[in-house]
């Protein structure tokens, strides 16, 4: 996913405790997000749901998995 591309959450791969971490940010499957940005050499990578705008660190975003909006 490039900056600013728009995407639906699809998958969250992890144990219980990054999943609730994710939820707890806003981010759950089914919801729309824009990624913003991301941080070179594996950096923190900021998207954005609604008017919330959160960083994930690079681990936890891999763990994402998400349909991009064409």
């Amino acid at each position: 996913m490039n900056a600013n591309e728009f995407g639906k959450v699809v998958e969250l791969i992890g144990g219980h405790g990054m999943v609730k971490s994710l939820e707890n940010m806003g981010i759950r499957i089914g919801t729309e997000i824009r990624k913003v940005s991301q941080q070179l050499m594996g950096g923190p990578v900021i998207v954005s749901q609604g008017n919330t705008r959160v960083a994930i660190g690079y681990g936890m975003a891999k763990r994402i998995i998400i349909e991009v909006k064409k």
